[in-house]
């Protein structure tokens, strides 16, 4: 299997059954994400389509053979402090068994391109604690770490 295997498509509406036969294969691959994929789950998805506030949401599906393998979801950030576009790396998850053939690394690729496309010239994002994370983030290219990450309930 190699990253020309994959097809990188915008999440659109019409995935969602495919998004949620992804999330079930994830959570049989490895059952530790502490959350479920439930009615709730699927009416709030249903209902971001629809919702104005998810206008700078950018999500992508990875399908290999007709199945999503992976996914990354992203958000632009408008700030009048500079009048900068960045944007905020939300999620980037891969079935454990699709790993390391250039998945994530593909969905990364299209990420950036279309970030850059909307006049963002930064990809902020919170490094998960796992090995394999940090790995991943690490090695990539234009990447360094650089300040802390704080999450605040509101």
């Amino acid at each position: 299997m190699h990253a020309s295997d994959l097809r990188i498509l915008p999440y659109t509406q019409d995935q969602l059954a495919d998004v949620l036969d992804f999330e079930r294969r994830l959570r049989e691959e490895e059952n530790f994400w502490g959350w479920e994929i439930d009615e709730a789950y699927n009416a709030a998805v249903q209902q971001s389509f629809q919702d104005p506030r998810f206008a700078n949401a950018l999500s992508l599906l990875a399908y290999r053979e007709g199945q999503v393998v992976g996914r990354i979801d992203a958000v632009l950030i408008c700030s009048r402090f500079d009048g900068s576009v960045r944007a905020y790396l939300d999620w980037l998850c891969v079935l454990k068994s699709q790993r390391h053939n250039g998945t994530a690394q593909a969905l990364m690729a299209a990420l950036r391109r279309r970030l850059r496309e909307a006049g963002a010239n930064i990809l902020i994002g919170l490094i998960a604690a796992n090995p394999e994370a940090q790995r991943f983030y690490r090695s990539m290219e234009g990447a360094k770490i650089q300040d802390e990450g704080i999450w605040i309930d509101l």
